[in-house]
């Protein structure tokens, strides 16, 4: 499937809405899905994505090394590198489809630093 560029207008803002979940590679939950080209653990992370006049829910998948100290429910972040992959199955004859989100990391915005540099 094709990986498909993010381009994110400049009014738009994400803020975390669930500490991150490890991705499993198997359905029982006993492999951790792991980056294929560093190996670095897998992590699942719901972003509420604002643009405008609108707010949606996003699961991003991000490897472990891509999330910072500090991210919990409410902190804004901003997606770095974002991919979006169109998906498609069939299971038990009903096709199911959707969009995978991956991010390289997530940077924290408007955190100590960035304030520190403001004044």
């Amino acid at each position: 499937m094709p990986r498909i560029r993010v381009g994110l207008l400049p009014s738009a803002s994400f803020m975390v809405g669930n500490l991150p979940v490890p991705k499993y590679a198997d359905a029982e939950k006993t492999q951790f899905a792991v980056d294929r080209e560093t190996g670095a653990k897998l992590f699942v992370v719901t972003l509420f994505f604002m643009e405008d006049d609108r707010a949606e829910a996003m699961k991003i998948t991000v490897p472990e090394t891509g999330l910072p100290n500090g991210l919990k429910p409410g902190v804004p972040v901003m997606p770095v590198e974002l991919f979006a992959t169109p998906w498609a199955r069939i299971f038990n004859g009903s096709l199911s489809d959707g969009i995978a989100y991956r991010a390289e990391r997530l940077d924290l915005v408007g955190g100590p630093a960035s304030a520190a540099e403001a004044a």
